[in-house]
């Protein structure tokens, strides 16, 4: 488990996560606000925009998986 010891950590790790700039100072707001709810929040919208980026990239890879079991079915019929 990782403990923060600072707001550098903390905004090490958003950054590491993707957060923009924009992101990181409205979560360190929220916390300055005690609103830890908030705060959450604005993870899983971000983590929620981060699965979906994954998701597309997988049904691309999907679509070259296909492509390429097209190709070399196509390849061993020929042969």
């Amino acid at each position: 488990m990782i403990v923060y010891t600072s707001e550098q950590a903390v905004i090490q790790n958003l950054k590491d996560a993707g957060c923009d700039r924009k992101m990181v100072q409205r979560f360190l707001e929220l916390g300055a606000e005690g609103t830890t709810g908030e705060q959450l929040k604005l993870l899983d919208i971000h983590r929620h925009r981060l699965l979906d980026r994954i998701h597309l990239e997988e049904k691309r890879i999907n679509c070259l998986d296909y492509l390429v079991y097209r190709l070399q079915k196509k390849e061993s019929v020929d042969e």
